[in-house]
């Protein structure tokens, strides 16, 4: 994995279920992973592999949805041609709500916030 966050990065992720009673537009998005036409944005995690958020696969906007990524299993995705899943740097991805990202308000077809 290109750029794995820091233990100190990860201890500022909410841990499973902390945020559960946040609607899903204002769900703080801590990291984005993304390989290819991958994007995973995490939302929540356990403190050991276990990361809750927002996936889109292959650009499938339609299938997109909330859920459990493993991180050892992102950490393992490999593209044939050697290319690994990478972890936007700390500073270029500043912490946001859900609704303020393009890809998972497409997703989910909510209107653009004001």
């Amino acid at each position: 994995m290109w750029n794995e966050p820091s233990k100190e990065r990860l201890d500022k992720i909410p841990r499973l279920y902390e945020t559960e009673e946040t609607p899903l537009e204002e769900k703080q998005i801590y990291l984005h992973f993304f390989i290819g036409g991958c994007d995973w944005y995490i939302a929540e995690y356990d403190g050991d592999d276990l990361f809750w958020g927002f996936a889109i696969l292959n650009n499938d906007f339609e299938m997109a949805e909330w859920g459990y990524i493993s991180f050892s299993e992102l950490k393992s995705l490999k593209l044939s041609i050697g290319i690994e899943v990478d972890c936007e740097l700390e500073s270029i991805w500043t912490v946001k709500p859900a609704k303020q990202i393009e890809k998972i308000r497409k997703a989910q077809q909510w209107s653009i916030p004001a």
